[in-house]
C-alpha cells in the first residue's frame, strides 16, 4: 500500500510533501525494510480510516460537505460502498484548460516514462502520468470530440471517455471519494457521481448512464513519439503547483494489498498483480494477467488481439516516475470488416479491481494446453 497516501492525505490539496530523504541514497535493501515496516504500521491506520469513512457515508453528511446539487434519491449502489479518500471535492484539481507543446520539446520526459496516448481524427496528444498522478482528470477537446482523460493511481486505471451525454458536454472533477479504491468523478453540470473504472454514473441525475470509452494507449513516451511525430504533449499549467516527476505513491504497485479497499480479493492471484482488461464483441469483458501476455508477447481473446513490448516504466514504483521498473506497453486491436486493424479499448489495472467490478470474470493466468 502507499505510505504517503495515508500520512499525507491532504497532499493533493496543499501540494506540500513530506521530505523523501529517507529514500534518497538509501540502499535498496534498507529501503525495502523501511517499506515493510511502514506498511505494517500503516495497515491498522488504514483500517481506522475505513471505519471513519464508512461512518460518514451518507447523503446528509455529504450535503454538509457541499454536495447540495447532487440528487441522492437516485443511486445504484449502497452508501457504505463510498469512502473518503482524504481530499475534499476538487481537492485533487482536474485540468480544465490544458496546455500543450510539441513532443519534440518534451525534454523533461525520459523515453520510458508512461503517457496516455490519444489520437482522434489526426489529432494526437500525449498525457504524461507524471502530471495525471497529481490531477487524475483532464477535460479536453481532441479531434473535435470533447473528452475526459482519466487516471486513478490507486487502481492504475487509465481510461478516456467521450464527455457528451444527452445532448450536452459534461465537465468532470474529482469528488475526493473512492469506491473499491477507485476514483469517483463528478460532472459539474448535475454533480452526478461517476465510477472512473467503468464510466457509469452511480449517484445522481445521470444514474445508470454510461460514458462511451474511447480507445487510447498507456505507452512509453518513446513509443508515442514514434507513432505520432510532430504531435502534442500535455505540460503543467503551473510547473510549480506540484512536484511533477515525483511519485507520491512510492512502492504502491509492489505492495501486498491495496489502499482503502475492503472487498474480497480474487483467488489464485495476488491482488496487486497487473491485469489487462478488454471488451470484446458484444461488450463481453475479458481479463488476462500482464505476466502471461509478457511471456507470450501476443494473445488473442475473442476478437481482440493483445501485444506486449518492453520499454515503459511503472509510474507507481520508484520515487521518481522516470525510474520505475519496466512493466512494458500493451496494445489492443480488432480487425474491421474491410480487413484493417484498429485500436480498441483496454485497460491495465490490478487484479483486485477486476474482481471488485467484475466478480464473475475468471482472470486468465495461462492458456489451454500450456
Amino acid at each position: 500500500m502507499s505510505i504517503r497516501r495515508i500520512t499525507n492525505s491532504l497532499t493533493a490539496v496543499t501540494g506540500v510533501m513530506a521530505p523523501e530523504s529517507y529514500h534518497s541514497g538509501m540502499p535498496s535493501r534498507a529501503f525495502a525494510c523501511v517499506l515493510r515496516l511502514a506498511t505494517a504500521v500503516m495497515l491498522p491506520v488504514a483500517g481506522l480510516m475505513l471505519a471513519v469513512g464508512i461512518a460518514h457515508a451518507d447523503p446528509a453528511a455529504w450535503k454538509h460537505e457541499g454536495w447540495t446539487k447532487t440528487d441522492f434519491s437516485k443511486t445504484r449502489i449502497g452508501w457504505h460502498e463510498i469512502l473518503s479518500g482524504g481530499p475534499p471535492k476538487d481537492g485533487i484539481p482536474s485540468i480544465d484548460k490544458p496546455i500543450f507543446k510539441s513532443v519534440v520539446d518534451g525534454r523533461d520526459l525520459t523515453d520510458k516514462e508512461a503517457v496516455i496516448g490519444l489520437a482522434i481524427a489526426g489529432d494526437a496528444r500525449a498525457y504524461p502520468l507524471r502530471i495525471l498522478i497529481w490531477h487524475e482528470i483532464v477535460n479536453d477537446i481532441v479531434g473535435g470530440i470533447p473528452v475526459t482523460v482519466t487516471y486513478c493511481p490507486l487502481c492504475n486505471s487509465a481510461v478516456v471517455f467521450d464527455r457528451r451525454v444527452a445532448g450536452q458536454v459534461l465537465d468532470f472533477g474529482t469528488t475526493g471519494k473512492l469506491r473499491n479504491s477507485d476514483l469517483v468523478m463528478y460532472d459539474r453540470q448535475t454533480e452526478s457521481w461517476w465510477q472512473q473504472f467503468t464510466g457509469e454514473a452511480i449517484v445522481g441525475a445521470f444514474t445508470g448512464t454510461e460514458l462511451k470509452m474511447i480507445p487510447a494507449r498507456l505507452e512509453s513516451f518513446a513509443e508515442f513519439k514514434a507513432r505520432h511525430p510532430g504531435s502534442k504533449l500535455l505540460v503543467p499549467n503551473n510547473p510549480n503547483l506540484r512536484d511533477y516527476g515525483r511519485n507520491p505513491y512510492v512502492g504502491y504497485d509492489g505492495a501486498s494489498a491495496p489502499f482503502l479497499y475492503r472487498g474480497d480479493y480474487p483467488k489464485g492471484i495476488e491482488p496487486m498483480a497487473r491485469v489487462v482488461v478488454v471488451r470484446a464483441a458484444g461488450g463481453k469483458v475479458h481479463a488476462v494477467t500482464l505476466e502471461l501476455l509478457r511471456k507470450k508477447g501476443r494473445i488473442t481473446i475473442g476478437d481482440v488481439e493483445l501485444t506486449w513490448q518492453a520499454g515503459q516504466a511503472s509510474a507507481l514504483d520508484h520515487h521518481e516516475v522516470a525510474k520505475g521498473r519496466d512493466v512494458g506497453t500493451v496494445a489492443a486491436s480488432t480487425v474491421t470488416p474491410d480487413g484493417r486493424r484498429e485500436a480498441t479499448v483496454y485497460d491495465v489495472t490490478f487484479a483486485f479491481v477486476v474482481h471488485a467490478f467484475h466478480p464473475s470474470i475468471v482472470i486468465v493466468k495461462d492458456l489451454p494446453g500450456h
